[in-house]
């Protein structure tokens, strides 16, 4: 068995042992993603040189026999901060820019003794569904390469799914772990809004952002969201609570647990292939020994209008500071100030960037400002409040994570509405600030479908506990795309 099949429990005890070295497994990492890039196209930067430097030092510093995650390998999606490591957030603004200083979540990577292995591939700025929009290449679906992997965190998904790495760090606005998690059939983890510091983080809507982990597994997410958490002075938003064990209730059994199923994430719109696994893992919570009922989430439906207002506005705020001046592209063809500013976010934006810069702007503007921005955060307190309602009665609400499989590379690209209406399921998640998972129930048409659970704030350790007996019931994170050895 490669080194790429085995959990990282398995890892941990080869390293203690010392069976293999921090430095061999480094270098078979970096074997397994060069063996499938050209494929894939999931990396931006692969950092060879500074990950080999980390892996012998740990070496000869020895592995922590009580710290599961010393010198295993970790991707991190390329909006994250990484000193002396590109961090280009898939733009051609930040092509050439190089932090001096990490975001909080790879620091404490670092202080777990992990190993930064590379930068994953994205839509620009993580505006997008399907991870498309990059200005370096689209990533491809790990189980089809005519597919999209889902996005913005598409690299960081289909890198783990096809073997190029155990685990990867993404970020999450509207559903961009939990999107790609559910097309590569891998667990993806949105934590509870503050759980995790967007230190670091490149912002694209401040009030919805949250980086989250990526794992073939329930136990490996925990583990590595365990590492990832805690407060930080650095961010005010950051939570200031005890970070727990995530992987303490993982194995106990769910018999009185009361899961709701909204009916609104159940009708129009969604597969029936995909509706159906999802119906299937709903009677398997009900062997499980928890109660599965139907609810209501009645202003759901309006939470891609409220998204789009909402995180574009935020977004053009956030990117005023991308102006050519400090760091990053700067346009060449220039006789004034004016033009630095206005050639420069012309040449240095993408299209879909643009468009949100410009939506958000014309959201926020006088005589509209009443009409869109207030309004959508009026609607996003009603969101709230329904949450609040079913979580009064239930422990976790259940539901596909999306509304399809994964769709045709190239087949959205021009239809934005229908790319921004496959968020549907996942972004009252954000609006609300709750932790959401997304891990494997199944297939249809030959590819993955994912469950999606939600907790009350704080709670990702009954999220966990769920998705561990789930998991543990089922073979669906068994299977493995064919560019990893599967029979897809």
């Amino acid at each position: 068995m490669r080194l790429q099949e085995q959990t990282i429990d398995q890892l941990h005890d080869l390293l203690v042992k010392k069976e293999i070295s921090v430095e061999e497994l480094a270098k078979e990492t970096l074997k397994d993603i060069e063996e499938r890039e050209a494929a894939l196209g999931n990396f931006i930067t692969i950092s060879e040189e500074t990950a080999l430097e980390q892996a012998r030092a740990l070496d000869a510093k020895g592995v922590d026999a009580d710290n599961v995650l010393s010198g295993i390998p970790v991707a991190v999606k390329d909006n994250i901060s990484t000193k002396g490591i590109l961090t280009t957030a898939a733009s051609k603004m930040l092509y050439n820019y190089k932090p001096i200083f990490d975001a909080t979540s790879v620091s404490n990577l670092y202080k777990k003794d992990m190993i930064v292995i590379g930068k994953t591939n994205l839509d620009e700025f993580a505006m997008g569904g399907s991870n498309e929009t990059s200005y370096f290449k689209p990533s491809k679906n790990a189980w089809d390469q005519s597919k999209v992997p889902g996005g913005s965190s598409g690299g960081s998904a289909s890198a783990v799914a096809g073997g190029q790495v155990r685990l990867s760090l993404g970020s999450d606005t509207g559903g961009s772990i939990r999107q790609p998690a559910a097309f590569n059939g891998i667990v993806g983890m949105k934590p509870t809004y503050g759980r995790i510091s967007r230190f670091g983080l490149i912002a694209f809507a401040s009030s919805l952002d949250q980086i989250g982990p990526f794992a073939p597994t329930v136990r490996e997410n925990a583990h590595l969201l365990g590492a990832l958490a805690g407060h930080d002075l650095r961010d005010a938003t950051s939570a200031p609570l005890a970070v727990p064990d995530f992987t303490s209730k993982i194995g106990q059994d769910l018999t009185g647990m009361k899961i709701a199923l909204p009916k609104e994430y159940m009708g129009e719109g969604i597969d029936p292939a995909v509706k159906d696994q999802i119906l299937a893992a709903a009677k398997k919570f009900e062997e499980l020994g928890a109660r599965v009922e139907e609810v209501s989430l009645p202003h759901s439906r309006y939470g891609v209008a409220v998204y789009y207002i909402i995180a574009s506005s935020e977004a053009a705020s956030n990117l005023q500071r991308f102006d050519g001046i400090r760091y990053g592209f700067r346009a060449e063809d220039i006789e004034n100030l004016e033009d630095v500013y206005v050639k420069t976010r012309s040449q240095g934006f993408g299209d879909e960037v643009k468009r949100r810069i410009m939506l958000g702007n014309f959201s926020l503007s006088s005589g509209y400002y009443d009409a869109y921005f207030k309004k959508a955060g009026q609607v996003r307190t009603l969101i709230m409040e329904d949450f609040r309602k079913v979580f009064e009665g239930y422990d976790l609400i259940m539901g596909p994570t999306a509304p399809t499989v994964a769709f045709d590379l190239g087949s959205r690209v021009e239809d934005p509405i229908a790319m921004y209406l496959a968020d549907l399921l996942t972004i009252p998640v954000n609006l609300a600030g709750l932790p959401g998972m997304s891990l494997p129930a199944g297939f249809a048409d030959g590819l993955p479908v994912g469950l999606q659970l939600i907790a009350n704030h704080f709670q990702e350790e009954t999220l966990y506990q769920a998705a561990g007996a789930f998991e543990a019931a089922t073979s669906y994170h068994l299977e493995k795309p064919a560019i990893f050895g599967g029979v897809n």
